[in-house]
């Protein structure tokens, strides 16, 4: 063992995280769920929905029955849906191919949909005690500092160099606390933005903290401009329900169910298309545009309100949507701005 992995691992003993849901009678699946929510997301954030999921799917065989709705409602507000997606095509594979246990080799395990490398390492480290590296951001920040390692670790070449690093520090016993420290360590010590370093157990070999640059490493992603795209928002009213419509599988919300949406303000010719006159439409409203932040775009909504005295016809031909109803809501995986606008649409029918 490294004098490096030696000094995580007292310092966990003492201070580290060891009363998180997914620590207590820890299994593959809690820890794979677990990992998987925790992509992109804090640990605060998590814990209300994790422990909503396992109330409701408590094992890899019980989700992998469960429909995709089911699944996306639950996942609703916590982002990044294709994570939700993907956990449901992992869970029938484990259910089907694997009689409902995790795989033990981690090339099997990683080359299931949504699970990288770092996933397969923290599942069989943390359940199994094999002695596999982990790579989550808060782990890269870590090494990053500690080695000062130049660059953004979304290059492969400086990935590459954070994954040796893992490797090299990764000891053959109490690999499950050793990986859970390191987690720990960014999360609590090594922080993005000052870090407390005289907390640090490790500071004596930090490359960073001898430099007094700690906050360089890791190297920030290069900055693009996000661009703005617009679009409207259809919200067909009849009877105390909304029209709703289920996205493709992929691309942004995928699976999800949304208001049908327009390119432009010509709602006119949209409720054309559904065979929707205006004698139809009992009144109409713009409501208050906002904005939605992806990743890679920003999108101004706006959406507009009809409140309509008959269904048309052409909309009750449809089979790829459904109508919801706002006193008695379905379980449906919502797009987060249309769970937003469903919520405060009581105020604007008043």
């Amino acid at each position: 063992m490294t004098p490096f992995a030696n000094q995580i691992l007292t310092w966990y003993q003492q201070y580290g995280r060891k009363h998180l849901p997914w620590q207590q009678d820890k299994t593959a699946y809690k820890v794979w769920l677990s990992e998987i929510m925790l992509q992109q997301t804090q640990v605060a954030t998590v814990i209300p929905y994790f422990e909503r999921f396992l109330e409701q799917f408590p094992d890899v065989n019980s989700l992998a029955k469960a429909h995709i709705d089911e699944v996306l409602h639950l996942w609703t507000g916590l982002g990044y849906y294709a994570r939700a997606r993907n956990l449901h095509k992992s869970a029938q594979i484990v259910a089907d191919q694997y009689n409902g246990s995790f795989p033990l080799d981690i090339e099997e395990l990683n080359a299931l949909p949504g699970i990288g490398r770092s996933t397969a390492g923290a599942i069989l480290s943390s359940v199994f005690n094999q002695p596999h590296p982990i790579l989550d951001g808060n782990v890269k920040r870590v090494l990053a500092r500690c080695n000062a390692i130049d660059g953004w670790p979304g290059k492969k070449v400086v990935e590459n160099a954070l994954w040796a690093v893992a490797s090299e520090h990764t000891p053959d016993k109490r690999v499950d606390e050793y990986n859970q420290a390191m987690m720990d360590m960014g999360a609590m010590v090594c922080t993005r933005s000052k870090p407390k370093c005289s907390l640090c157990p490790v500071s004596e070999h930090c490359v960073a903290f001898k430099q007094q640059n700690q906050t360089d490493y890791p190297g920030k992603k290069p900055k693009k401009e996000k661009p703005t795209k617009q679009t409207w928002f259809v919200i067909l009213h009849h009877n105390d329900e909304v029209w709703l419509e289920q996205r493709p599988s992929s691309g942004i919300w995928g699976g999800l169910h949304c208001f049908p949406e327009q390119p432009n303000a010509d709602i006119q010719h949209y409720l054309q298309t559904l065979g929707c006159s205006e004698g139809e439409i009992n009144n109409a409203k713009t409501l208050i545009a906002f904005k939605h932040t992806f990743s890679h775009y920003h999108l101004d909504i706006t959406p507009v309100l009809l409140n309509l005295e008959q269904v048309p016809s052409l909309v009750m031909e449809q089979n790829q949507g459904l109508w919801y109803n706002l006193s008695q809501p379905q379980k449906l995986g919502l797009a987060a701005p249309v769970k937003n606008l469903l919520a405060n649409l009581k105020y604007d029918l008043t």
